[in-house]
């Protein structure tokens, strides 16, 4: 198994394992990605330049609604990735289960 290959077997299972990560992979989309989609808050973890990358901060968001707070300034400011987050916390704060 390659350092790509266990560092998506890690994310997979705690998004949060993406700060283990060296500065390559923690610039490899798939990675950042996965992390993400598992724990939104490991869009910390990521370089700039994924934290630009909408799809990436749409699946964050839509897991923690407060990772919003780590997307570039362009992305806070987008009404599709701010509806997101919103939603996601107020859903998070109902306990409703989200989809």
């Amino acid at each position: 198994m390659n350092a790509k290959e266990k560092i998506l077997a890690t994310v997979r299972e705690d998004g949060r394992a993406l700060r283990l990560a060296n500065a390559e992979l923690k610039s490899d989309r798939e990675v950042v990605l996965t992390a993400v989609r598992q724990c939104g808050w490991a869009l910390k973890y990521a370089p700039p330049h994924l934290q630009d990358d909408k799809e990436i901060v749409l699946a964050a968001v839509q897991q923690a609604g407060w990772a919003l707070q780590y997307a570039s300034p362009a992305l806070q400011d987008d009404p599709d990735v701010v509806l997101a987050a919103v939603t996601e916390y107020t859903r998070s704060c109902l306990g409703l289960e989200t989809d």
